[in-house]
């Protein structure tokens, strides 16, 4: 939640997060599927209960940073999102190496309670997960998301299926390959900028929108 407000502070358009369910069913936001690497705990997400891994210090990856901070719910984040203006959420469905059954449809379902669905896009690596998505939550953007290898031809695959943005890895990403995806009218969000030469060559090749884990002036 810290990176979350810190992102509003410094007026991203969007958060991207991904979603997760616990062993009893809560919809929780961590971005592996285990928690070794980033909170002192070891294992899959699933197989903890939320109380469980609230009791986890998430603050691994940036101790200089945070002394301690949690695993968040996806209602948190959106209770929290419902109090802030304008800034959008990618939420990131994480069912490529898990499937969770009820995942979309437990997300959708907070969304829904706080009101915010014109301020939230879907995108996942398993695209039958945006096929669900598509016939629950009609009207809400999905974006198809690819590992770094890309994908030739991903603007007629967006068209084709109905998808809305495509977003490739970073190594992926070329002028043509951008080119393509405007011909069908796809805007391409990129993943992950992180580099000052990194954002100047996607602004080159006129990329929609670049997912980074710091503001410009921040870049290392």
């Amino acid at each position: 939640m810290e990176a979350f407000s810190a992102a509003a502070q410094h007026q991203f358009d969007a958060i991207e997060l991904d979603v997760q369910l616990t062993r009893d069913g809560q919809v929780v936001i961590i971005h592996d599927e285990t928690v070794d690497r980033t909170t002192d705990g070891s294992g899959l997400v699933m197989n903890y209960s939320f109380r469980e891994l609230k009791q986890l210090n998430a603050a691994k990856v940036k101790p200089d940073t945070v002394v301690s901070t949690h695993i968040p719910s996806f209602e948190e984040y959106c209770d929290w999102l419902s109090s802030t203006e304008n800034i959008m959420t990618n939420v990131e469905i994480k069912s490529s190496v898990i499937f969770y059954p009820g995942l979309e449809e437990k997300t959708l379902a907070i969304i829904e309670r706080y009101h915010i669905e014109d301020r939230i896009f879907f995108s996942s690596f398993n695209h039958m997960s945006l096929v669900l998505l598509q016939k629950i939550a009609p009207g809400i953007p999905l974006g198809a998301l690819v590992e770094e290898q890309g994908l030739i031809n991903a603007g007629f695959f967006c068209k084709q299926f109905g998808f809305d943005y495509f977003h490739p890895g970073l190594p992926s990403v070329s002028a043509e390959s951008v080119a393509e995806c405007h011909r069908y009218h796809i805007p391409v969000h990129v993943w992950a900028v992180d580099k000052p030469e990194d954002w100047e060559r996607m602004t080159d090749y006129g990329v929609d929108a670049v997912f980074t884990n710091y503001p410009p002036q921040k870049m290392n």
